[in-house]
């Protein structure tokens, strides 16, 4: 399949910094319309969403998961070559959404057109799903489409996102979870004073700091399953005037939490504030949730991905539910069975990121071997 390096070219070419999508689904959209594929635009805010889907409804769906934004690439300075002008050099593709993800966009067009050409009265229904809203804020793409799903009772049976999980080697890494993720702003009031008068003052920092240890040293659980254990980080504090002899008013701390299913959202955030409440802070607290964690237990989506996978790096994959997030955990509560396979992850968000063109041409190959396993095994 050589076109799959030229669809990614095309690809790259398109500035989708996101949440522009920048004419890559109208791009795909054609093509798949050629290929007989219905397609939906669904555009929320300033976001882009595309589904296109082939076969029926009533049966069982198979959905390939991608988006088409991608971080801004830096000082172009920075870049061997344009980050928006694709490059191949010594068998590697360079340019911005190389490996995360155009790469596997343009994969997914290329076995799902050859799937439905070969199997044009197949079994069931094969999708597609592309959002401009992955790398931002993640309101208006995935999660949105979800919301809008569930209203009118849309089926999807099993997801294929198609993030960069692979870490040595082209299907050496099969994702079947991913944590969930929730952001705290707290924000700890005290009274601003002199440092010669603390009895006249109120010092934040002094009265936040046992509970922060508190939070900070806590063992949330020992793991679930493959899960590791649940971890919180403070990643910014901020407090004072920048004076040596001033004592703020106000400290603020973010910190997030990554959490196994041994946790949802709403029992974490009443076990942090319930610390805040015991130490007897004033306080103000924000919470961000990005998503739940989800699982795909033993089943037919991941031995079909572990056979397909093991043929493509000669050993059965590594299993894991490490890493960040990804959108399937807006798909995951909608029923779906969902994992995560795609090209190598090194380079992505990086300066020079880059694919290795052997891997990009074999990739469709790797989801087509996948589609079939479910669709007309």
């Amino acid at each position: 399949m050589p076109d799959v390096l030229e669809l990614a070219k095309e690809l790259i070419r398109r500035r989708s910094v996101t949440p522009d999508d920048a004419g890559c689904q109208a791009l795909v959209a054609a093509r798949l319309e050629r290929a007989g594929f219905a397609c939906e635009r669904m555009r929320f805010g300033a976001v882009d969403n595309l589904f296109a889907t082939h076969g029926d409804p009533s049966g069982p769906t198979l959905l390939l998961l991608g988006h088409t934004d991608v971080v801004p690439p830096g000082p172009r300075e920075d870049w061997t070559s344009d980050p928006f002008e694709p490059e191949v050099r010594g068998g590697v593709l360079y340019g911005r959404g190389a490996a995360d993800m155009k790469g596997s966009v343009a994969a997914f067009v290329l076995a799902a057109e050859r799937f439905v050409a070969g199997h044009p009265d197949h079994p069931g229904r094969l999708a597609l799903l592309l959002t401009s809203d992955e790398e931002g804020d993640a309101i208006d793409g995935v999660r949105r489409v979800a919301r809008t799903f569930a209203g009118r009772g849309e089926r999807i049976d099993w997801c294929i996102t198609g993030e960069p999980s692979s870490t040595a080697r082209l299907g050496d890494l099969l994702r079947v979870g991913r944590r969930g993720s929730l952001t705290g702003t707290l924000r700890v009031r005290g009274i601003q004073g002199h440092v010669a008068y603390p009895e006249q003052a109120r010092n934040p920092i002094h009265q936040a700091l046992p509970a922060l240890h508190e939070l900070a040293s806590r063992r949330w659980d020992d793991g679930y399953e493959s899960f590791p254990p649940t971890s919180l980080q403070m990643s910014n504090i901020e407090a004072g005037t920048g004076a040596s002899n001033v004592i703020p008013g106000e400290l603020r701390v973010v910190f997030n939490l990554r959490y196994n299913p041994h946790w949802d959202a709403d029992r974490l955030v009443a076990e942090c504030e319930q610390v805040l409440h015991g130490h007897g802070l004033e306080f103000t607290l924000d919470w961000h949730r990005s998503g739940e964690p989800y699982y795909t237990p033993e089943g037919p989506l991941r031995a079909t991905a572990r056979e397909v996978l093991a043929g493509y790096a000669g050993a059965p994959p590594e299993e894991s539910t490490g890493g960040g997030t990804s959108d399937a955990r807006f798909i995951a509560p909608l029923g779906a069975q969902c994992i995560e396979v795609g090209p190598v992850n090194a380079s992505i968000h990086k300066v020079d990121e880059n694919v290795a063109v052997a891997d990009l041409e074999r990739l469709p190959g790797l989801y087509l071997e996948m589609v079939r396993g479910m669709l007309v095994r």
